[in-house]
């Protein structure tokens, strides 16, 4: 999982068809700061209008996501989004000439390929993941459709169709983190039933289709007067149905549960609508756009509630940049008072450690017996030992220094650490280091909740003076 912000190295285009509009578009995509989010841009518009990627620009989901900003629209975004998800790309500009993204082979497998060929360019900038907090849930009774972000400590997702079809049966898909996403997810294309292309067709809808870019689930026997008028509507001289697998055309499936796989990622890029890299499980039962985009604006509204209690996450996966002993060999702090387990992320302004709080922490024999709680002043020098490491890193030769706490201001306590709690403290200089004095902001957290903040300034100097 990355840890930084990236866009792209440099600009990639590509050509085709858009799936429900029929008309043929180029989609370029471009490098864009830190900060930008994911932004699409209707260059065959006056005015040049820019549409976000944001679930409140959401105005349509019939068989697709569509957005719309200062009038301009984009139809079908799905499929680009979980592209750029599966890649973990932050932040791009995508400039189109028409209304809607090729639809390519009905999956994002081609996205994927013509993105990667453009490289990726790490930022100067922290990715700003959301931490699922606590349950959140959509449900439509009447359809049978349940979702759930639960918390977690990836970005886990598993989806389950059940469309009562004898063919399609009930299918399961998951992906435990989103680095799997370019093998097991990217390449599975988009599908429909057999008896609903008619109704597409007549709709307005999949004027763009095409049985090289959809799986079309056969669910009733058609005789060979109806497959005839069937392959006219496609533009094909004929049709054919494999009885055995129940799909047109003996079309070759990726996976056995190749729907159930694209449900997953329209899920994923859907759910990128809500604006930030997301931490949690996301669990599915029958989604569909709406749905989706219902999830999606719940958790961009529980982001908003509690932008001031939320911070760093820690991947289980995320490298340590010091170990324990390399922390050691800067800090002068040793057992039992070295509060600081490993080094997660340094740069020129910031500092992210982590410490696993275990139930054999001397301190908890006498705070308190039978209710082990971690003192707030040990979570204190928690954040200082971090700021330590990031004041002593800012020297040629830390071995030779001090770091001396000087002043705590606007310190307050949140919720109880408990054992068994991971803490991650994230500090931040907020003025530039004069005299060897370090002013930061600190903040610790577990599971992306606040626990505990300060004012921190301390004092480098050196051991001779």
């Amino acid at each position: 999982m990355f840890y930084k912000q990236h866009t792209l190295s440099k600009s990639v285009s590509v050509t085709g068809v858009g799936l429900h509009t029929g008309k043929n578009a180029t989609m370029t995509f471009l490098p864009a700061p830190a900060g930008t989010g994911i932004v699409f841009k209707r260059i065959d518009l006056e005015g040049l209008p820019t549409i976000q990627a944001d679930v409140d620009n959401v105005v349509d989901t019939s068989r697709g996501t569509t957005i719309e900003q200062s009038g301009a629209r984009i139809y079908t975004v799905e499929h680009t989004l979980a592209a750029l998800v599966g890649l973990q790309i932050d932040n791009v500009v995508i400039e189109i000439d028409g209304p809607e993204p090729p639809i390519l082979d009905g999956s994002s497998i081609q996205f994927i390929n013509i993105l990667k060929e453009a490289g990726l360019a790490e930022q100067d900038a922290v990715r700003n993941f959301y931490y699922i907090p606590e349950n959140i849930t959509y449900t439509d009774s009447a359809r049978g459709v349940e979702l759930i972000a639960k918390p977690a400590y990836n970005y886990e997702l598993q989806v389950t169709v059940d469309y009562n079809s004898e063919v399609l049966g009930i299918q399961k898909a998951e992906l435990s983190k989103i680095e799997q996403f370019e093998t097991e997810i990217a390449s599975c294309r988009t599908f429909c039933f057999l008896h609903e292309l008619e109704m597409l067709y007549k709709g307005g809808l999949i004027k763009g289709g095409d049985l090289s870019n959809a799986i079309v689930i056969v669910d009733k026997e058609m005789p060979e007067n109806e497959l005839n008028q069937l392959a006219q509507l496609l533009g094909k001289t004929s049709v054919k149905v494999d009885v055995q697998k129940g799909i047109l055309n003996n079309v070759e499936l990726h996976f056995n549960n190749e729907p159930a796989r694209h449900k997953l990622l329209d899920l994923v890029g859907d759910l990128a609508l809500a604006g930030r890299p997301l931490i949690g499980h996301i669990h599915a039962l029958r989604p569909g756009h709406a749905a989706n985009v219902e999830l999606a604006k719940r958790i961009k509204a529980s982001f908003k509630k509690n932008k001031d209690k939320q911070g760093m996450v820690y991947a289980a996966d995320l490298p340590a940049i010091k170990e324990a002993t390399q922390i050691e060999a800067m800090l002068p702090h040793r057992i039992p008072f070295l509060l600081i387990d490993k080094i997660l992320y340094l740069d020129e302004t910031s500092v992210v450690a982590l410490k696993n709080v275990s139930m054999n922490e001397w301190y908890f024999q006498g705070h308190f017996p039978s209710n082990p709680v971690m003192p707030g002043v040990l979570q204190v020098e928690g954040l200082a030992q971090a700021g330590g490491i990031f004041a002593l890193s800012t020297t040629e030769e830390p071995s030779n220094y001090w770091t001396y706490f000087l002043r705590i201001d606007e310190c307050r306590f949140h919720q109880k650490v408990v054992p068994g709690d991971t803490i991650l403290y994230h500090c931040i200089l907020t003025t530039p280091i004069r005299r060897g004095i370090v002013k930061m902001d600190g903040r610790a957290y577990v599971n992306g909740k606040l626990v505990c903040e300060a004012k921190l300034t301390a004092s480098i100097t050196r051991k001779d003076k």
